[in-house]
């Protein structure tokens, strides 16, 4: 039962980097068209972005993307929250 759960674990934290490099590939896009100037939402890169809906990582909860980032002021960052939920948790993937 315990190598069912890890196993789904880490296919979901397999599926959501996956899907963060999509949306890093659509965000330097938008980024190279627009001067370096960040896009104000992941909204406005709908019809570039894989199934043009907003991304949600693999247990069903929106991407964070924060622009300038947080931690890095001169990038931005794609954040999920990781299986557990919370934010900032240890198991959170950028």
């Amino acid at each position: 039962m315990w190598v069912g759960m890890r196993e789904r674990e880490r296919t979901g934290v397999r599926r959501t980097r996956a899907l963060i490099a999509d949306v890093r590939r659509s965000i330097d896009a938008y980024m190279a068209d627009h001067d370096g100037q960040c896009p104000p939402s992941l909204e406005v890169l709908l019809p570039e972005l894989p199934g043009a809906v907003l991304p949600r990582d693999a247990w069903g909860r929106p991407i964070s993307f924060r622009c300038p980032g947080y931690w890095d002021t001169s990038r931005y960052e794609l954040i999920s929250d990781g299986p557990d939920g919370l934010p900032g948790g240890l198991d959170r993937i950028e």
